[in-house]
């Protein structure tokens, strides 16, 4: 299991704390300051986190740097000593505990760093969403997997109140706004999203806001709590979004929620995007974004998609591959995916850096590397302002 954290770039502030009102790189000049303490109940303006009605969340993730995916880093997982481990839990049992604490210092100091923060800034971002793991919590780290039972969500609850109380409390989170309580949960309906939605998600819930209440935060400075969407833009449930119920089925209270809507087409079949014959061409891809319509929970963003298409067409299809021969289409496919995702209120790309995908430099999977390849252009609204869909 793991949850997700959205932190404001370069605000003082947490009353714009999605968007790009008060720029100040303060916050990240301070990354290193000591835990100084902070009294959230006496300082309103440093911990307010309502979402302005104005603007858009332009953000990027930081894949990797608490949650390693191998795949997605190949060069640096091998680095470290894991080649070939499929966990970072087997990488830690194979190194050693001394060993594997030396190592993921050392990755976290480096993947990414206040260089990496400027360079988002410069270019537009105002977000970035960091998935973190229970296990960061050392006391909550136990050899049996799993997450749909009771004392599994146990283990979740606690994590997330530790996590709510440091966001509170510790000077250096002061730009986190926004605490995912899962990503990714299963889908369909079986007894595994039942218990979700029926002890889980009202729990989680319950639990952060008694915390925010042991510290006497005040209802307009609480930690937005995201879940992942489920309604389609009519009001029905039965959807082409995530699809593992709806996460307000037994919720009392929903004051600060929000969704998370992730939007991969490269694994999508809607309207025949990905059908032999019908489908898998450029075209057909600008089409569904130009057209795509992410409204139905409120507010809904989208916090993961990429620029990569269907597995059978991303290397060995002419009209994708290589992508340096297609970059005029990726970025114009860019420009329409997120001007579909800012008629929410908008976006994180999947992910800020990656480093060797199959043994190749994929930008399609990296914002930093998008950039550098002119896919993606440093003045985002080169793309908002663009016509991607004229005619389509």
């Amino acid at each position: 299991m793991w949850s997700s954290v959205i932190f404001a770039v370069g605000y003082a502030t947490f009353s714009y704390a999605w968007l790009p009102i008060a720029r100040d790189e303060s916050v990240f000049r301070d990354r290193d300051l000591p835990q100084a303490p902070l009294q959230p109940q006496d300082d309103e303006n440093a911990t307010m986190r309502w979402l302005p009605s104005s603007d858009k969340i332009r953000g990027v993730n930081l894949g990797s740097q608490f949650v390693i995916e191998p795949w997605m880093a190949n060069d640096e997982w091998n680095k470290m000593g894991c080649g070939g481990q499929e966990s970072e839990f087997d990488c830690v049992s194979k190194l050693g505990q001394a060993r594997a604490d030396s190592v993921w210092a050392t990755h976290w100091a480096t993947w990414t760093t206040k260089d990496d923060i400027t360079k988002m800034q410069s270019y537009g971002l105002n977000a970035i969403r960091i998935p973190v793991g229970y296990w960061l919590r050392e006391d909550l780290v136990a050899p049996s997997p799993g997450f749909y039972v009771d004392y599994q969500y146990e283990r979740a609850y606690k994590f997330l109140e530790w996590m709510t109380h440091i966001i509170h409390t510790n000077r250096n989170y002061r730009n986190v706004g926004m605490l995912e309580v899962v990503n990714e949960p299963q889908q369909g309906g079986n007894s595994n999203t039942d218990s979700m939605r029926r002890t889980y998600y009202p729990t989680a819930w319950k639990r952060i806001r008694a915390a925010e209440d042991a510290l006497k935060i005040s209802q307009n400075n609480r930690l937005h709590i995201q879940m992942m969407r489920i309604r389609e833009a009519d009001g029905t449930l039965q959807n082409t979004k995530w699809g593992s119920g709806d996460p307000h089925q037994y919720l009392t209270d929903d004051y600060f929620a929000a969704y998370d809507d992730h939007r991969y087409l490269k694994w999508s079949n809607d309207d025949g995007i990905n059908s032999p014959g019908t489908g898998q061409t450029p075209a057909a891809y600008l089409r569904e974004s130009c057209h795509d319509d992410r409204g139905g929970n409120w507010p809904t963003i989208v916090g993961e998609f990429s620029l990569s298409v269907a597995d059978n067409l991303e290397w060995s299809n002419p009209a994708f591959a290589p992508p340096d021969a297609h970059v005029d289409w990726y970025k114009k496919w860019f420009a329409a995916q997120i001007k579909a995702y800012e008629k929410q209120d908008g976006w994180i790309f999947w992910s800020w850096k990656a480093n060797w995908i199959g043994g190749r430099n994929d930008w399609r999977w990296s914002y930093e590397a998008a950039v550098a390849a002119g896919a993606i252009p440093k003045d985002l609204n080169q793309a908002i302002n663009s016509s991607p869909c004229a005619g389509v």
